[in-house]
């Protein structure tokens, strides 16, 4: 728009590169107060309620393998015990059933991979949708604290990390976790004695998991934060690479960038430590403990006290509970991960719009008159309550009326339409449409009255009729197609694939008064009552100018229009001239009444015409 009146960040004179990119995040670390360790993963369990079926059958093949995989130590011992005294064609019934047993395992292993990675997969998939459709809900002044990049690191890096939980931790570490009770208890029934020097020994084991787990999942959180941060600079600067390339700044941001990305990777080795040295502990403790039981058992069978096929078959299940507990180790730190992780996106998906429709919104009047009313409304922004973008604002915009707002920059203009539009609502004072007040109206149905033209009207990476229908989704080509030439812009006709023609991003392909025309297209297939023009035609040379303002001359005909301008002469036609200053509208009435007053628009006609 043409004010910047949302507060910007500084991008000069920062204390240091590593402290101003993580200001935000300091200050959501400080919210977050003490570690909820993996509470935050039981954010995903109404995700896998949804799709309880792949969960039953996850379930079903997890327990299948396992019991295939204890099953082999029962036929090893049959084996052995029987292998001295047996004849060949025991032994190959006995080496039958190790087959039958072993293709058993293989099936329902590869069944539970199957459903547990597609139900991780879709767990995921959901989660992806459900954020994003939550961040779509929130309004203007969330990213006001927090930027872009930095959400998007969210949406992308995190649930990462979450997806690789899903997709392979969570399936390793159900296995193991099934597959160690289930050892557990046939090792006590082998060999009840040397199961309970076992079990003697597994506080050893578990402690570096608790005393690791819960600084890995710190340091987690605290590297995705870094690396955020880093993300939301790089997104900046990239977003104006013309500005910092035109400045000579490459050198100055590439540098910026890097010291943040060294401050994640400082983060992320001190993460990579603990866990390198908590899964060195483990597995330490655990094979010297098997080592250990193993020597004792070795010595029972000596003395007769054991069969050689129970000691083989205590052997094999002591290597499986040993490895199970391995590999918990191992996956105890994705579980912190993906906690740090999932911490980081339940803040995102915890951030509640402080605009929303009503439990009962009020419906608008059909069909819309257009009457636009502001009511002694005072408004700041969030983060400067002691400096109101309007103070004691009244403005009354009959159906059909031609209003054109004028004055210098910071007068408040911008913020009208802000208001209007329902990014914001006023501290005090009421904003009405069609005699309802917005704040009783659902924003939805309020923005689905009005189109906007702003200054810099963003558009996508898409082709020119996507950009288009991007103001009424059910515009068929022909509504497409009259839109564009209502805004002068047949230049799409001459595109090498016409409409169909991919623009690129921001639609970059085009120039600045070609992206003009097609965001007034866009605005003009929506045919909505009400018209929001903001420097709508700042990005024209004077021909264009001229052409453009007679087609949206024609397209104000029978609707509401509040036009937003610098340049007075694009303003001479409106039916009612607004002067604000400070917030409030301190002239009104046409151009000619307004200069015989002398006041404040005359100052500015007489500075922009000489006269």
């Amino acid at each position: 728009m043409s004010e910047s009146a949302a507060p910007q960040a500084d991008a000069q004179g920062r204390p240091s590169a590593g402290a101003s990119l993580v200001h935000n995040l300091t200050e959501e670390a400080a919210r977050r107060g003490k570690s909820r360790d993996l509470k935050t993963l039981s954010r995903l369990l109404p995700f896998a309620r949804a799709h309880m079926g792949d969960a039953i059958l996850s379930v079903v093949f997890l327990f299948g393998s396992t019991a295939a995989t204890l099953g082999l130590s029962g036929a090893v011992r049959l084996l052995v015990d029987n292998l001295t005294t047996a004849q060949a064609a025991q032994v190959d019934r006995w080496f039958l059933l190790l087959g039958a047993v072993a293709l058993a395992l293989g099936i329902a292993t590869a069944l539970r991979y199957f459903f547990v990675t597609k139900l991780g997969e879709r767990v995921v998939a959901d989660l992806r949708k459900a954020a994003y459709g939550h961040i779509l809900t929130l309004d203007p002044s969330f990213f006001l604290s927090v930027r872009t990049g930095e959400v998007l690191s969210r949406l992308t890096t995190d649930i990462q990390i979450v997806e690789t939980l899903l997709a392979t931790s969570i399936s390793v570490a159900l296995r193991n976790l099934v597959m160690l009770i289930g050892a557990l208890i046939l090792l006590v029934w082998v060999s009840p004695t040397l199961t309970g020097l076992v079990l003697a020994g597994f506080p050893l084991v578990l402690a570096p998991l608790f005393l690791f787990g819960r600084r890995v999942r710190k340091l987690t959180t605290s590297t995705q934060d870094r690396f955020a941060a880093a993300v939301g600079y790089a997104g900046e600067t990239l977003d104006g690479l013309e500005t910092v390339q035109a400045f000579g700044r490459e050198r100055a941001a590439a540098s910026r960038f890097g010291e943040a990305v060294e401050d994640a990777f400082a983060t992320s080795l001190r993460r990579i430590t603990a866990r390198a040295v908590m899964t060195a502990l483990v597995i330490a403790l655990v094979f010297g403990g098997v080592v250990g039981v193993f020597w004792l058992g070795v010595h029972a069978g000596l003395r007769g006290e054991m069969s050689w096929g129970a000691l083989f078959q205590f052997a094999f299940l002591s290597v499986l509970a040993a490895g199970s507990v391995g590999a918990l180790g191992e996956t105890w730190g994705d579980l912190q991960k993906a906690a740090g992780a999932m911490e980081r996106i339940g803040e995102l998906m915890d951030a509640r719009p402080r605009i929303a429709a009503p439990a009962v919104p009020v419906p608008l009047p059909s069909p819309s008159r257009g009457e636009i009313a502001f009511e002694d409304v005072v408004f700041a922004y969030p983060g400067r309550p002691d400096l109101p973008a309007l103070d004691g604002f009244t403005l009354q915009v009959r159906p059909g009326e031609r209003v054109a707002l004028v004055g210098p920059s910071g007068a408040g203009k911008s913020t009208v339409f802000r208001l209007l539009l329902r990014f914001y609502d006023p501290q005090s004072g009421a904003v009405r449409l069609d005699g309802v007040d917005l704040r009783a109206a659902d924003p939805v149905e309020v923005r689905r009255r009005m189109a906007l033209v702003a200054q810099d009207s963003p558009l996508f990476s898409g082709s020119a009729l996507e950009n288009i229908r991007f103001g009424r989704e059910d515009a068929d080509l022909d509504d497409v197609r009259a839109a564009a030439r209502a805004a002068q812009a047949g230049f799409l006709d001459a595109l090498p694939e016409g409409y169909q023609t991919r623009l690129g991003e921001r639609a970059r392909t085009l120039s600045g008064g070609e992206r003009q025309r097609l965001a007034i297209a866009r605005a003009l297939v929506r045919e909505a009552p009400i018209l929001l023009l903001d420097e709508a035609t700042s990005a024209l040379d004077a021909e264009n100018e001229r052409l453009v303002q007679a087609a949206l001359d024609t397209a104000m005909a029978g609707r509401t229009t509040l036009v937003i301008a610098h340049r007075l002469a694009t303003v001479l036609k409106a039916d009612r001239i607004v002067v604000m200053e400070a917030g409030k509208a301190v002239e009104q009435g046409t151009h000619d009444e307004l200069v015989a007053k002398g006041g404040l628009y005359a100052r500015l006609a007489a500075l922009q015409f000489g006269t």
